[in-house]
């Protein structure tokens, strides 16, 4: 008789096609991994806009890239064309890859960005779980974002999970008991733990009545908590100036309507009346909760100045 086997019986390494060379440098040993998953939820467009940001303003080197005939259902979820007057083009092909990147002060982290898998989620789940052993990541943090009722107005919050504490508490805004669907971010997570390795997920709340939209302040909101987890200096000016031209829009519509600002201000009530009385500690703060010293923000800043301004 069979043991009963979770999982798909396929070889997960099959899903992938690798960098030989560069997936087996000693450099990609040790780094920490970043995961953001189109397609799931992505209330403000969040995840959307923070692998845009990373893959478009950092160097980046692709390690693998995942087999997207075998993980995605084309019919439910079908890419985009473009017809020309009497031409296709622009084909947007579903991607899903692991790249290298480097921050602002050259240290090099992985990305696992793309869509969210359709299908075959253990297998994949292996597949990742394989690769981090392979790689012996340090850390793998993910993100995703919810719709929340929250005003803008306030700072954007988080619910941080995984097996980290250090990473958790005096973070997390929300802390529910409750069931929702799960998404191939969970699964991962939990193979993850099931497998020894460190994990922490970082759900941005998003104000409802702007989840539709793309909201640039909760995308920077989650680049600042990944940044923290993993010391990198991820790139946020770009999304920055994005939502200082939002935030402007907003405020006109919210002026406008007598209806809005009565929303708003009762959000702000309820908002206001749980927060009160709540320290959240800083993202600045190391694991024994102390605040850098002058002497190494210094030499932080140093170190960016003299990579962006070699000539300085």
């Amino acid at each position: 008789m069979l043991e009963r086997i979770s999982g798909s019986l396929l070889d997960p390494d099959a899903l992938y096609a690798s960098n030989i060379e560069l997936f087996h440098s000693p450099a990609l040993r040790g780094l920490n991994l970043v995961m953001g998953f189109t397609g799931f939820a992505d209330a403000g467009h969040v995840v959307k806009q923070i692998n845009a940001e990373l893959l478009d303003t950092l160097d980046t080197e692709t390690v693998a890239v995942f087999d997207a005939d075998q993980l995605i259902d084309y019919r439910s979820r079908r890419p985009h064309i473009s017809f020309v007057e009497d031409h296709l083009q622009d084909y947007q092909a579903p991607k899903l890859a692991l790249y290298k990147l480097k921050d602002g002060l050259g240290n090099a982290f992985l990305l696992l960005a793309g869509f969210e898998p359709d299908l075959q989620w253990e297998r994949f789940a292996r597949a990742v779980v394989g690769i981090v052993e392979k790689l012996d990541v340090n850390l793998v943090t993910w993100i995703h974002s919810i719709p929340m009722p929250v005003p803008h107005t306030r700072p954007v919050g988080v619910t941080v999970h995984g097996n980290r504490p250090e990473l958790i508490e005096g973070i997390s805004v929300w802390k529910p008991t409750v069931d929702v669907p799960a998404a191939v971010g969970h699964i991962l997570e939990l193979r993850l733990m099931d497998a020894g390795r460190n994990v922490a997920g970082y759900v941005i709340h998003v104000p409802h009545y702007l989840a539709e939209a793309e909201y640039p302040p909760a995308a920077v909101a989650g680049l600042e908590f990944l940044g923290a987890a993993t010391s990198l200096m991820l790139p946020t000016d770009r999304l920055r100036e994005a939502g200082r031209e939002v935030g402007r829009q907003i405020a006109e519509q919210v002026e406008a309507s007598d209806d809005v600002r009565q929303v708003v201000s009762r959000l702000e009530e309820r908002y206001d009346e749980k927060a009160d009385g709540t320290v959240r500690r800083s993202l600045l703060a190391d694991e024994n909760d102390e605040l850098p010293n002058g002497d190494e923000l210094g030499a932080a800043v140093e170190a960016y100045l003299a990579r962006e301004n070699p000539g300085i």
